[in-house]
């Protein structure tokens, strides 16, 4: 089976550039803005008819979109998660053979939802801010697009490779810091919200799963379990070994935006991530997920944290 596998330079993309690489029934192309590329093609700047030429090339059956943009400006956010997909699905109509399209959306695509409740794939979504506002409308295109198509709504995504400026990225930090330093306390922001944590290896399970499915329209990707980020921020401290505090500013603020599909990641938190989310309960409705890709999590979220320590601990 021929993929087409797009933004593999960001924290989901490795990961399902992984997984792929390693079967020898897929023969895996990859397009992206870098050398590393097998084609150079950005998906922000490029044309529909342009990349249309590339996919009658390698004639994939399948095309992966994991990129995008976390970060930035609203209309940066909006070229790389709205108008990117639009040329993406738009390539894809033009070409010989139209291939299937797992295109990876964002649980910050509902906004705000009622405590205690998980969300099911037909909640109106509802995002509070600009990042989910731009991964919305790149979701609509997809299902509006007439195509053989799935979008996978990651939830929380964790594990090693975690961005700096993700939530447990920037604690792993400062809890290195800490320790080096023989500091007693790291300053985090208000943990009291409730978000559902998947590691970015069953990440790349699903989205593998649903390439060669035949499931379309949007699928969850979650742990199926709402964690308060507090008592998750004690399994990375545990982890650690680290015996200070976590002093949390800002209590009542909203959790940052977790690191979804995207690969622009900042090494600074929070100087340039959209205006925060006010959203305190995240948890994900995960049975279509189980039913029609046979998928469900399998790394619990103790070694989810535990191996982003590992890899802070040993960076050079």
């Amino acid at each position: 089976m021929r993929v087409l596998l797009l933004g593999a330079d960001g924290f989901i993309g490795r990961r399902v550039a992984e997984r792929l690489l390693v079967e020898p029934e897929l023969q895996v192309t990859v397009l992206g803005r870098r050398d590393s590329a097998d084609i150079r093609f950005d998906l922000t700047a490029g044309s529909p008819g342009a990349l249309a030429r590339f996919l009658d090339a390698v004639a994939p059956q399948a095309v992966i979109n994991c990129a995008g943009a976390t970060y930035g400006s609203s209309r940066a956010l909006i070229r790389s998660n709205t108008l990117a997909v639009a040329t993406v699905c738009e390539a894809i109509r033009r070409s010989r053979e139209p291939a299937r399209l797992v295109h990876v959306g964002s649980a910050a695509e509902y906004g705000p939802m009622p405590a205690g409740v998980p969300v099911p794939e037909t909640a109106e979504p509802r995002p509070a801010g600009p990042y989910g506002v731009s991964k919305l409308a790149g979701t609509e295109l997809v299902l509006a697009s007439g195509l053989d198509a799935a979008v996978l709504r990651v939830f929380d995504v964790v594990g090693p490779g975690s961005p700096a400026a993700s939530l447990f990225g920037r604690l792993a930090e400062g809890l290195r810091r800490a320790l080096e330093q023989e500091e007693h306390q790291v300053r985090m922001p208000d943990l009291s919200g409730y978000r559902d944590f998947v590691d970015v290896r069953d990440v790349a399970r699903a989205i593998q799963s649903a390439a060669v499915s035949a499931a379309t329209g949007v699928i969850n990707i979650g742990s199926g379990h709402a964690v308060r980020a507090r008592d998750a921020a004690q399994l990375l401290v545990r982890a650690a070994g680290f015996e200070g505090s976590i002093v949390e500013d800002g209590r009542g603020a909203a959790l940052p935006v977790q690191p979804g599909p995207e690969h622009h990641h900042p090494p600074q938190y929070p100087p340039h991530r959209p205006a925060a989310e006010p959203v305190q309960w995240r948890q994900a409705d995960v049975r279509t997920a189980r039913d029609r890709l046979g998928w469900r999590t399998q790394v619990p979220l103790e070694e989810s944290l535990g191996d982003i320590w590992l890899e802070t601990a040993c960076r050079v």
